[in-house]
Parts: structure tokens; C-alpha cells; sequence
């Protein structure tokens, strides 16, 4: 597994047990959710997980409230208006953000969270939180295996595989201002080394 150097410093001890927001991004495929999961099951009691708020349809596999809140467009823009997200987007024709009111909470609670996000929100909560939030992007090996990892899992058609493969230059750009990147080439190895880095800025022992 190939990994690249860091960008930010590393947070003192009495910052981080103040809490620590993880947000954990990759491209469309590029396996951050399984990661992530995988994290949360090896991880202690301190761990949470924000759940984003989207207007996109439900898949038949996904939980409302686990996998994301999905809410009405009318919903959505009321919310966001009262200034109850730290960052939303618009992707794919789709509205996404991330809700405010647990993350504030859990952080001053000293609580490691975790959160899944593309590039532009994942900037957001760092300029919002500052280094109260850690970055960590998951690039995929190659460009053909995240091809192969989106048409593998079988939930969304062609043309919206294309959309998703035009943003992958860009988000890797964008990837550079991030506090660390790794590649996922053995899941496992992936998990363990992103629970490393996590360790690093926050006392897991």
C-alpha cells in the first residue's frame, strides 16, 4: 500500500481529546464507505458517525437514518437556510450536506467522529472546524479499477458512471490539500493504515 506524507501538523493531545471529526473521502468506488464501516467496527466507544442528509432517492439497500437522512428537496433548502449544516453541495443533480447539531455535540463531548464526504465538503468542514477536523483521501490503484469497482456494484447506469469518472482529475487535485492520502489496494491493509493515521492525531490506547 502506497501512502503520501501529510500537509497539516499534528494536533497536541489536549487538542485532540477535545474530540476529532475524521472525514474520510475517495472518489465514487473508491471504497471510503466500506472503509469507513470497517473502522467504526475496530473502533472503541468514542467512536461516532455523522450521517449526511441528501434528497437523492433511497436504494433498496439503504437504511434511512444509517446510511443517510433522506429528506425532501422543500426540507433540504428549510434546513439549510436555518443554518443547520456545516456544508452542502449539489452533486449529480442531487442535494447533499452535512447536519451541524450532533458533530458539535459529540466534539465538545471529546468523541472521535467520523464522516464520509467528497472532496469539496470534506474542505468545508476543515475550514469550518479547522484542526478540530482530520482529512484523509482513499485514491483507488488505477483508473480502471475504480471503472471496475462502479460498474461491479451495480447501482447506477452508465451515463451516471461517466459523470462520476469526469470529477476524478478534478477531486484529485483537490486531494492534494487534504492532511493524508492513501491508496486502497487490499482492504485490510487500507483500514489498518488509515486507524494508524487516525491514532497519530488522536489517543485511541
Amino acid at each position: 500500500m502506497r501512502s503520501f506524507g501529510s500537509k497539516y501538523r499534528t494536533l497536541s493531545k489536549e487538542v485532540a481529546q477535545a474530540g476529532l471529526l475524521v472525514v474520510i473521502s475517495a472518489p465514487s468506488g473508491g471504497g471510503k464507505t466500506t472503509i469507513l464501516r470497517k473502522v467504526l467496527e475496530l473502533g472503541r466507544g468514542e467512536f461516532r458517525y455523522s450521517v449526511s442528509a441528501t434528497t437523492r432517492p433511497r436504494r433498496h439497500n439503504e437504511i434511512d437514518g444509517h446510511d443517510y437522512y433522506f429528506i425532501s428537496l422543500d426540507e433540504f433548502h428549510r434546513k439549510r437556510v436555518d443554518g443547520e449544516f456545516v456544508e452542502w453541495a449539489e452533486v449529480h443533480g442531487n442535494y447533499y450536506a452535512t447536519p451541524k447539531q450532533h458533530i458539535s455535540e459529540w466534539l465538545a463531548d471529546g468523541r472521535l467522529v467520523l464522516s464520509d464526504l467528497d472532496v469539496k465538503g470534506g474542505l468545508a468542514v476543515k475550514q469550518h472546524f479547522g484542526d478540530s477536523a482530520l482529512l484523509i483521501f482513499v485514491k483507488p490503484p488505477s483508473l480502471e479499477s475504480l471503472v471496475e469497482r462502479l460498474r461491479n456494484r451495480d447501482t447506477e447506469s452508465q451515463s451516471e458512471i461517466d459523470k462520476r469518472l469526469q470529477r476524478f482529475p478534478a477531486e484529485l487535485e483537490m486531494a492534494d490539500l487534504y492532511d493524508h492520502q492513501c491508496v486502497n489496494d487490499d482492504l485490510d491493509e487500507t483500514t489498518k493504515h488509515v486507524l494508524d493515521i487516525i491514532n497519530g492525531h488522536y489517543c485511541l490506547s
